[in-house]
């Protein structure tokens, strides 16, 4: 069986939306090869609209769901022009995270796929986490299919971006959660410098260490709790970013760098993990790496550009096409739902 598919993802950090188009082949086990891959960075005024969905009413969250459909409908029709694509059985869609809170049973992904479908006149797979909240679960992480499908040659898949999740086997099951919060508060701190992201992470290693605030940081209660859990800006808003207040932004970002390591390289060294593939944004904080590097001794694979870019829209891709076959595209052990399934709507 031979499938070819558009992923598109568009994650906390807004530094634009990523299409993945992909061929995947099963015979005994799955494999896939990216074809094509980009990032589309977001313009200022979607960037915007984006970063403050969270603030709208009903009615404006409403039409900027249907917007964005069609802005990545046409997204995915310009990429399909630009480099020719042929043979595409579908688009499979994250869509972007406005609210995320599986406790009250509610998650939001907007970019109605229905849209999408409109733009480009394929089958589109979109709104993958409802089903799964609405079934006891978190709705996240969803990747560890492909963790398990596609990447089991490693002990652990472990992704550096807004957020930090990893997936591992455990008792032959696989488990996944959230660790920390990453790039989605390093970057909203460097905003202060005028940048988007810090670069190899220099900035951050200029800054002094706030004993106190790592000290805080390490105390959230998130993590002392037991998987599966799930992490979302709300929670940063709540927790984390009140504790900045009156230290310099330079030791912030050194302080919480060296938080984020900690806490990585505690859930690595706990689980006696010996191989685990990093990909993500994150990879490329140097700073971030060495400090992790430093504090455990499993072996840390950062994989080619592609893989590291662009591996979340991958496995959206190939989520989409389970879904298509019905199969199983969503682990009740890494979500906490009452039991695996197959999720996401078809337009």
């Amino acid at each position: 069986m031979i499938s070819h598919a558009i992923g598109l993802m568009s994650g906390t950090s807004l530094d634009g939306l990523d299409i993945c188009f992909v061929k995947f082949e099963k015979q005994d086990f799955w494999s896939f090869q990216i074809l094509k891959a980009e990032t589309i960075p977001y313009l200022k005024n979607w960037e915007d609209q984006l970063r403050n969905s969270i603030h709208l009413s009903a009615k404006e969250l409403l039409e900027l769901n249907s917007e964005y459909g069609f802005y990545l409908g046409q997204s995915v029709k310009n990429f399909i022009e630009k480099h020719q694509l042929e043979n595409i059985d579908l688009i499979s869609s994250h869509g972007h995270t406005v609210f995320h809170q599986p406790q009250r049973k509610f998650t939001l992904q907007i970019g109605d796929g229905r849209a999408i479908k409109l733009e480009t006149n394929l089958p589109v797979v979109y709104d993958f986490r409802t089903q799964d909240v609405l079934m006891g679960g978190n709705g996240a992480p969803l990747v560890p299919i492909g963790d398990e499908l596609l990447f089991s040659q490693y002990d652990a898949c472990l992704n550096l971006g807004g957020f930090s999740n990893i997936s591992l086997k455990i008792n032959d099951q696989r488990i996944a959660f959230d660790i920390a919060p990453v790039n989605i508060v390093l970057n909203k701190l460097v905003q202060k410098f005028n940048k988007n992201f810090d670069e190899n992470g220099d900035l951050a290693r200029t800054g002094k260490i706030d004993e106190d605030l790592l000290l805080k940081l390490n105390s959230l209660s998130f993590y002392q709790q037991s998987h599966p859990k799930s992490l979302g800006i709300e929670w940063c808003n709540e927790n984390i970013f009140p504790l900045f207040e009156n230290i310099e932004t330079i030791d912030i970002l050194s302080t919480f760098t060296e938080h984020v390591a900690q806490q990585i390289a505690k859930v690595l060294n706990e689980n006696q993990l010996k191989k685990v593939l990093f990909t993500g944004g994150g990879t490329y904080n140097q700073y971030l790496i060495e400090k992790i590097k430093a504090k455990t001794n499993a072996e840390i694979i950062i994989p080619e550009k592609e893989i590291i870019d662009y591996k979340e829209a991958l496995i959206f891709a190939f989520m989409g096409v389970l879904r298509l076959n019905n199969e199983i595209n969503i682990l009740a052990s890494a979500t906490g739902s009452s039991h695996d399934h197959s999720s996401g709507i078809i337009a």
